[in-house]
């Protein structure tokens, strides 16, 4: 069992949320955002990581906002990190 911890309701069941996935992609902008090579990369193409990652989460039955956590991946625990907050 995944306990999530939401800024707004407390911890909460992993079954009140939707995973979001990686947070870290960042969508081409500008001239990159013609090409297609850049968008199959920011769709398709993430890491693995064995630690840290970054992820969006939505609180589907709860408060309905959507939270960014950061998680080990090794353990599953939810870290405290500044950007994780809302």
């Amino acid at each position: 069992m995944l306990l999530i911890p939401c800024p707004w309701c407390g911890e909460r069941h992993e079954s009140e949320f939707t995973y979001g996935g990686d947070a870290s992609p960042v969508a081409p902008v500008g001239e990159q955002e013609h090409k297609t090579s850049k968008w199959y990369a920011y769709v398709y193409e993430r890491d693995n990581p064995a630690g840290l990652l970054h992820e969006l989460w939505h609180h589907s039955f709860g408060c309905g906002r959507w939270i960014r956590l950061a998680r080990d991946t090794r353990t599953n625990a939810f870290i405290n990190d500044e950007e994780s907050t809302p």
